[in-house]
């Protein structure tokens, strides 16, 4: 599949940022991506870790992973709101969406802390444009106009088109997961870079399997 390379979109920043301020780190998590103490495969996993993450065991690279999955993932809860607000969405696409959403919701939370915690800033200072961040970064984000495609879709048709865009934006993340595991030093965001990567490869064989019925 070819893997979209585009800005980050003024929605994705506000839903992160609105995410952040809401929410204090503690609410329910399952299957998907998760943090460390969260079952990937339970539908009643344990909350995620509120405290921060050591503020002197970090380096730039936790730093940029934290930065730049905020709002990645702020896209696949604002996506997976789109889906759960539809009628005559097939079930298991809806049970998808639902947790996604409850698992990446609370990893913004921790990841917002992890940055707190280490006096940085949730965005990179004087940055006005996402897209200058390194190659690869940004991979798998939907546009404004991605976007508007799917809160405009209905029934089956909507149902596949989340699937496709989930696919690519699981792979976005996947390759921003990876990058993180091998270069970055906190512990704890170094093991929710290898979870996200497990998990998320795991819903994309799940996604692709649901296209496969629809």
């Amino acid at each position: 599949m070819i893997k979209k390379f585009l800005p980050l979109s003024a929605t994705a920043i506000a839903a992160a940022i609105a995410l952040a301020g809401c929410t204090t780190g503690t609410g329910p998590g399952s299957s998907g991506t998760s943090m460390p103490n969260m079952d990937h495969g339970s539908s009643s996993a344990a909350p995620a870790r509120s405290t921060p993450a050591s503020a002197a065991d970090h380096n730039a690279a936790d730093v940029m992973f934290a930065r730049m999955m905020i709002p990645h993932h702020a896209q696949a809860v604002e996506m997976s709101d789109v889906m759960l607000a539809k009628k005559d969405i097939p079930a298991d696409v809806t049970a998808l969406a639902t947790r996604i959403k409850a698992a990446q919701g609370p990893e913004i939370d921790t990841m917002t802390g992890w940055l707190k915690s280490w006096n940085e800033s949730i965005q990179e200072p004087n940055a006005h444009d996402m897209s200058t961040h390194s190659a690869g970064g940004m991979e798998g984000m939907m546009s404004d106009a991605d976007m508007t495609k799917l809160d405009a879709a209905q029934g089956s048709e909507a149902a596949r088109l989340f699937l496709n865009q989930m696919i690519v934006h699981h792979e976005g993340a996947i390759i921003m997961a990876k990058t993180e595991s091998t270069a970055g030093k906190n512990p704890e965001a170094v093991k929710l870079g290898q979870a996200i990567v497990t998990a998320q490869e795991a819903e994309i064989q799940e996604m692709q399997a649901m296209l496969a019925k629809l």
